[in-house]
């Protein structure tokens, strides 16, 4: 008894620009012309290059990290914290003064205690509030009026825990890594529920 050959399944190009139905001529053919099967390639010759270029990037950010002194995890650390400041009283007037919320400057994020005398209060929260750039600027927080209006803000006792001495701290690099990598995540997560922008938080002081 004469046995019947097998015929080849009919299968869908891979070139997801045509997609057509076609019976392949040879095993594991891809392509159901010629044009497509360049056109796969080409793609393919694009894709193997996108993931060269993204590993030597990330080659080139690891290596980058590398050399990384502490004083520029410190200013990265720290502008991570001012973005979330920023984005968490976008809707408060500044803290220093009248001009509220809808003001067209720039806004800062204003240290009540100055971190190089306090470098304890440095990424405390509480110690931080947006403000904007005149007073923080030009005026040096604008202390007098900063007091009061925090006190009305946080309560008198942890104005006065500011007020007291900060803890000894000296932040190592890891620490700032890790502040850097939450505070951004929390920026994030708050503009994602704003439905806001957190580039526009990240440029200013």
């Amino acid at each position: 008894m004469a046995l019947t050959a097998k015929l080849p399944r009919s299968k869908k190009c891979r070139n997801k620009s045509c997609g057509k139905t076609f019976v392949p001529a040879r095993q594991f053919q891809q392509a159901c012309s010629v044009p497509c099967a360049l056109e796969i390639a080409a793609k393919q010759r694009e894709q193997k290059e996108a993931r060269a270029n993204k590993a030597e990037r990330n080659s080139l950010r690891e290596a980058r990290e590398r050399i990384k002194t502490r004083a520029e995890h410190m200013k990265e650390a720290q502008a991570a914290v001012n973005a979330y400041v920023r984005l968490r009283d976008a809707n408060d007037p500044c803290i220093s003064c009248d001009r509220p919320a809808t003001w067209g400057g720039q806004w800062h994020a204003s240290h009540f205690r100055a971190v190089g005398s306090n470098p304890g209060w440095r990424f405390n929260l509480q110690n931080i509030h947006r403000a904007c750039s005149i007073c923080n600027a030009w005026l040096s927080g604008n202390i007098g009026s900063y007091r009061p209006r925090l006190i009305a803000k946080i309560g008198l006792d942890r104005v006065e825990m500011l007020e007291s001495e900060s803890p000894p701290r000296k932040f190592d690099i890891e620490y700032l890594k890790r502040i850097k990598k939450i505070f951004r995540a929390k920026t994030r997560r708050l503009a994602k529920r704003r439905g806001d922008s957190v580039t526009h938080y990240e440029e200013a002081a």
